[in-house]
């Protein structure tokens, strides 16, 4: 059988109520070196009746309130990088495919289809850096759809935009109104010390990593956890136990020498810690994140107990709100903790617990949540939920060159 997508052309999709015109600012986290760029990643669903229409009015109504998301980046007067709300709206595709998604295996790793024909694309003359959102909506032969995003980091965090496709999904649904009411109020986070210095980006080499999938039991991660609270008296996260075993197995399978140093790198949400500025409750859909880091020698990591790397974690994670906060006030010895894109450093997100898996159009929650990331600049290990009926973690892994993937599977399998 020939697998073929086809897609009709891009479309630009619009509030469809008339909306403020204004400039709006970025907050200082929005505007770092980096965030200007593309996410992307695609929700699987089983079934649905006519998504694309559905998916597509509840777009236009949901960008009522988000506005912004309608609009255009700017420059200001003082060089800093502005939206503009001009209502022009967000570039949507409607797609259809000629096969089923059993046909492509749920749209498991590895794709047995381009992941191009799920995402949109925009007409040519747009540039991809001026993008703030566009979605696609792809209808199967056997009635699933898969709803295709590509955000703009300068806007949305993962929290953000997971709370914009749950707006959308609401309003899918019938509702008047999305229950959480979007806040923008970007220029109420302080403005703290650069989080890199100016000038241009560095340039470094990618390294040549290789992808993997692997599946840690919710039965094991409730072993660690009760280990470590009976032997520390305190609790863990899922989160803490699956970046130790990590963390662990790969320094072990990279061989490095004892003495040099290696790195985990994690993100930690702070909009608890910023609530003296923005306004109560949900609704901030901009960057709220504070990159957090541990560095040790590769012969501790190596040789710890997993009690001992848990506890590494968690000591860095409740170090959090006192140097957020010596930070937003202007400390010049605190920031963000940012590892060497190196081989020796791993950086760890959770897309478990972000809001993608809560994204319901009416015909139940995705089956499936794919991030499209190929990043290779540095190790990474991304949380995702295991496929039902299983319970626990998947993790998507581009963390260890091809000479190390074995040995990292073979200490992976040892600890989980």
């Amino acid at each position: 059988m020939s697998f073929s997508v086809t897609k009709l052309a891009p479309a630009l999709v619009g509030p469809c109520e008339p909306t403020p015109s204004a400039n709006l600012p970025l907050s200082p986290i929005d505007r770092a070196p980096g965030m200007r760029h593309l996410i992307d990643l695609f929700l699987v669903f089983g079934s649905g009746q006519h998504p694309a229409k559905v998916v597509r009015e509840a777009l236009s109504r949901a960008l009522v309130p988000y506005y912004p998301v309608a609009g255009r980046f700017v420059v200001s007067d003082n060089g800093e990088l502005n939206v503009a709300c001009t209502g022009d709206g967000v570039w949507f595709v409607e797609a259809s495919a000629n096969f089923s998604l059993q046909d492509v295996n749920n749209l498991e790793r590895p794709f047995m289809i381009p992941k191009e024909e799920l995402l949109p694309c925009p007409p040519p003359q747009v540039k991809q850096e001026d993008v703030l959102l566009t979605l696609q909506v792809t209808e199967f032969a056997c009635g699933g759809y898969v709803v295709g995003i590509r955000f703009n980091h300068a806007i949305f965090d993962g929290i953000g935009v997971a709370q914009f496709l749950k707006a959308i999904a609401e309003l899918a649904k019938g509702l008047a109104q999305p229950t959480v009411e979007p806040i923008w109020c970007r220029e109420a986070i302080p403005d703290p010390p650069k989080l890199l210095p100016q000038g241009p980006p560095p340039v470094f080499k990618p390294l040549a990593l290789e992808q993997s999938i692997l599946d840690v039991s919710l039965d094991r991660i409730d072993q660690i956890k009760n280990q470590f609270t009976s032997e520390t008296g305190q609790r863990c996260s899922k989160f803490d136990v699956v970046s130790a075993l990590v963390w662990q197995c790969r320094t072990r399978a990279t061989n490095l020498e004892p003495q040099v140093d290696v790195h985990l790198a994690f993100t930690v949400n702070t909009r608890r810690l910023l609530q003296e500025v923005l306004p109560k409750g949900e609704g901030y859909y901009g960057n709220c994140v504070y990159p957090m880091a541990i560095t040790a020698p590769c012969e501790k990591i190596k040789i710890a107990s997993i009690v001992e790397i848990v506890s590494l974690i968690r000591e860095a994670k409740e170090s959090v709100p006192t140097k957020f906060s010596k930070w937003v006030k202007g400390d010049p010895k605190e920031g963000p903790c940012l590892v060497p894109l190196e081989y020796g450093s791993l950086c760890v997100n959770d897309w478990s617990q972000v809001g993608f898996y809560e994204v319901d159009f009416g015909w139940g929650g995705p089956i499936q949540v794919a991030p499209l990331t190929e990043d290779d600049l540095v190790p990474w290990c991304i949380l995702l939920k295991s496929a039902a009926p299983m319970q626990g973690v998947r993790l998507l892994l581009r963390c260890v060159l091809k000479e190390h993937l074995e040995a990292f599977r073979d200490q992976m399998m040892t600890l989980v």
